[in-house]
């Protein structure tokens, strides 16, 4: 398919909406489920195009980023595709240079050492422009899902990209970021800022080519005490909900739910709960009980099953996925992994997963409407 051909205008109708239905607070036959990571290295012919392209080979070329989100989607019964990218193309659409090691993970040759540093990104960034072969991926694949399931978009959330580009990569306790907040308070915000306003402009543009559903990544949420999280995370992750929402609605995009999930976020659940997304994402340190007890019942959540539960026998799981989702309920519930997939997981237990989700809540919604 050429990629100058496509339309926006002209996508499939949608076969399977449960998981814009859960987001919204409407009636499901059963409960939906993606799995964070879902395209990734648990998957052998992932693992093989990985021997022929770069990562960001993968996410930097349309078609082959189409082809790695359609695998998992050929292979189970999942609810949602996700776009195969990755939330540092926002760096380098900043002129940052991103390594990804297989070993280490994402590397910044040049991080951000001192403020005099935000001088060298490219603050003029044109989304539209920089990250287009993203856009592209996303049309692509919305007319290749040829609305079997919806598509979800994504990015990092300001607080996440901001420490990446300081730290320089991964890291335990994300100090020389935090240390930034404490001695460059002033131009953190300025940064922080700067990273908001390409955030929104790269989720509407997401949403413009194609993207049914967003979702925010606040991947390092964990790393932050209740003050500095207040101050430095949540005011960009509510300006993000306020602004895609209505930058989308001047465009006539009314609908597009969504979703933030902010990891470690245990501590700051009140306050994410009213920032304006229609989905809650939680990970798997958060009893359900307990996040439908402080979260408002117009809010839908996602998760929370522990990664390390795929581990288990399919006895076992099973149980697991049983008390899960008698603890959530299945109304305004997307069923996921608190965290994303690990590498090493069986893909049997990914299907075994998935069909028992589906299973097991259709028999609790019949039995809840008797």
């Amino acid at each position: 398919m050429s990629l100058s051909h496509l339309s926006t205008s002209n996508f499939s109708p949608l076969k399977n909406d449960l998981i814009i239905r859960a987001a919204k607070g409407e009636s499901v036959e059963r409960v939906p489920i993606w799995i964070m990571r879902q395209a990734g290295r648990y998957l052998a012919e992932f693992r093989e195009l990985l021997k022929k392209h770069s990562f960001f080979e993968l996410v930097q070329n349309p078609q082959l980023a189409c082809e790695v989100t359609m695998m998992p989607i050929n292979r189970f019964d999942l609810d949602a595709a996700i776009i195969f990218s990755d939330i540092l193309v926002i760096p380098q659409a900043l002129g940052m240079t991103v390594e990804m090691s297989p070993q280490k993970g994402p590397i910044f040759p040049s991080p951000l050492i001192a403020p005099s540093d935000i001088s060298k990104l490219k603050k003029d960034c044109d989304v539209k422009k920089k990250l287009s072969y993203v856009l592209d991926a996303i049309t692509l694949t919305r007319h290749t899902l040829d609305g079997k399931v919806p598509l979800i978009g994504f990015s990092g959330a300001p607080w996440t990209l901001m420490s990446y580009m300081i730290e320089g990569g991964n890291s335990k306790t994300h100090s020389k970021a935090k240390a930034w907040l404490y001695k460059y308070p002033k131009e953190s915000h300025n940064l922080l800022n700067l990273l908001t306003n390409i955030v929104v402009d790269y989720l509407v543009e997401q949403a413009c080519a194609g993207a049914q559903l967003l979702q925010l990544f606040e991947s390092n949420a964990g790393c932050l005490d209740h003050n500095l999280f207040v101050n430095f995370a949540l005011p960009y992750i509510e300006k993000i909900s306020k602004e895609v929402r209505f930058k989308l609605q001047e465009r006539n995009f009314h609908d597009v739910p969504m979703i933030i999930y902010a990891k470690d976020g245990h501590y700051v659940l009140d306050e994410l709960a009213q920032c304006g997304y229609d989905v809650l994402g939680l990970d798997w340190t958060i009893e359900p009980r307990n996040a439908r007890k402080i979260c408002d019942e117009n809010l839908s959540l996602q998760g929370n099953l522990d990664p390390c539960a795929l581990y288990a026998s399919n006895e076992d799981l099973t149980k697991i996925i049983r008390d899960m989702l008698l603890k959530f309920g299945c109304k305004r519930y997307i069923a996921n992994l608190g965290h994303g997939i690990y590498p090493d997981i069986n893909p049997e237990s990914v299907k075994h997963l998935v069909n028992q989700i589906h299973l097991i809540s259709h028999e609790i919604i019949q039995k809840e409407n008797i």
